[in-house]
């Protein structure tokens, strides 16, 4: 089925159905959750705990604040497995300690390859912002609208831990930071060192890392890798794996401004102001932009693609301001949305490990997308791959899927995991670049 069908009939759901749920393929309903195993010493916070305001945080990146046994109803397969939500420390973008949640899964089967069991650091592709939507959540069964509970199986299957975070801002109080790459990057790599630290836990400081996400995962994860040697140099992080990446917000958002998939650019010009509240924003909205910013944070996907399908952001400001003039804008210090906007570009200043570059990336990437991709605009995902190979980076690249955005995700995730899988393994990585 074509991906545009799939939405449109989600969408329709959803605006004929206040609060609907569209449950996308590749998901199952949610099953009645099984009780968690018993409570280890120390790991029994409630959902209270987990997701409360990030207020007064205090601690070392990666410390865990919370923990909790839980139930992953919606990783098909029954896979034996130990999971448990989490609260950790991480670092936004202004260098502040923050709150973040996520989830961690231990498979019971032992690690077939050698040495300690591996980790898969893992950011989930486009939720939506409402807290209802968070990743930890959904995994256990309490909504359903994403679509990525196969993948997780995949790499649990093969005797690899997870680690995913839900991203800053799913927390109460809070907004998701949308497309804001320090903050991505930064909480993937503390739900992996959090991952360390729960009690009947059994992951070690040893293990090998993995990174892997797709869409908004996909950014994620290439922030990630680069900001790995700098931010968590004792992480041995040996591979990363990233597909249908907005690498550059500019030109994704000009394509979707006016589309079908308008929604995500509603989502991204709300999670870039979560992250900074001191920009223009709310007074330039009129009526239908205050109202559009209160959609946004109370949907989840398909319903902020129901809302927001062939939305125009000239249409939310009292000035009818085009992407453009909003990228002129500037905040109190002299700081353009433009500015800010070219900061989460991807590719920029990067190189290997024996590079003065400022994102030093020593370990082998896979970039990938589908041939018929419509929603993240090809100019933009292949420029990505090509700074990689032109930074000098280990890169493979394949964009020969016969699918569409979605789609793309899951036809995929065979080789996201064998790729993790041999660099876990110790395999060298050959670049075709």
């Amino acid at each position: 089925m074509k991906l545009r069908s799939m939405i449109s009939a989600a969408v329709l759901g959803a605006a004929s159905v206040a609060g609907a749920v569209a449950l996308p393929p590749a998901a199952s309903a949610a099953a009645p959750a099984a009780a968690p195993a018993a409570a280890p010493s120390g790991c029994t916070a409630t959902d209270d705990d987990i997701y409360a305001p990030s207020v007064g945080v205090t601690g070392n990146a990666g410390d865990l604040l919370a923990c909790a046994p839980t139930k992953l109803s919606n990783i098909p397969g029954d896979i034996p497995m130990k999971a448990w939500k989490v609260r950790y420390v991480s670092t936004n973008v202004k260098g502040e300690k923050i709150a973040v949640s996520g989830t961690v899964a231990i498979p019971d089967a032992a690690w077939p390859g050698g040495g300690a069991r591996p980790t898969v650091a893992f950011n989930p592709g486009t939720l939506g912002l409402g807290q209802q939507c968070a990743f930890s959540k959904q995994l256990a069964g309490q909504y359903v609208d994403m679509y990525e509970g196969g993948n997780l199986g995949l790499f649990l299957k093969a005797g690899m831990a997870v680690a995913a975070t839900d991203g800053v801002g799913y927390l109460k109080d809070s907004t998701h930071t949308y497309v804001v790459g320090q903050n991505a990057g930064h909480a993937l790599l503390d739900i992996v060192r959090a991952s360390r630290k729960i009690p009947g836990g059994t992951l070690t400081a040893d293990g090998p890392v993995g990174i892997s996400g797709y869409s908004e995962g996909g950014q994620a994860s290439l922030w990630g890798a680069q900001l790995a040697a700098s931010y968590a140099p004792e992480l041995k992080v040996v591979g990363a794996a990233a597909g249908g990446v907005p690498g550059d917000l500019k030109v994704t958002a000009k394509f979707l401004n006016g589309g079908a998939f308008a929604g995500f650019a509603a989502d991204a010009l709300v999670g870039l102001h979560s992250a900074y509240p001191e920009m223009p924003f709310d007074s330039l909205m009129n009526d239908a932009g205050r109202k559009a910013i209160q959609d946004v944070k109370s949907n989840c996907l398909y319903g902020t693609l129901a809302v927001f399908a062939g939305a125009h952001v000239e249409n939310y400001s009292t000035d009818h301001l085009t992407l453009d003039q909003i990228y002129a804008l500037k905040g109190p210090d002299g700081t353009s949305w433009g500015d800010i906007v070219d900061r989460q570009k991807l590719g920029v200043d990067i190189g290997p490990a024996s590079s003065g570059a400022k994102y030093k990336i020593g370990f082998p990437v896979f970039q990938y997308r589908g041939w018929l991709e419509e929603i993240i605009p090809h100019e933009t995902e292949d420029a990505t791959h090509d700074a990689y190979c032109k930074a000098g980076i280990n890169t493979t690249w394949k964009n020969t899927y016969p699918t569409e955005h979605l789609t793309t995700d899951w036809g995929a995730a065979g080789d996201v995991t064998a790729f993790l899988a041999d660099r876990f393994n110790g395999k060298p990585a050959q670049s075709n670049c």
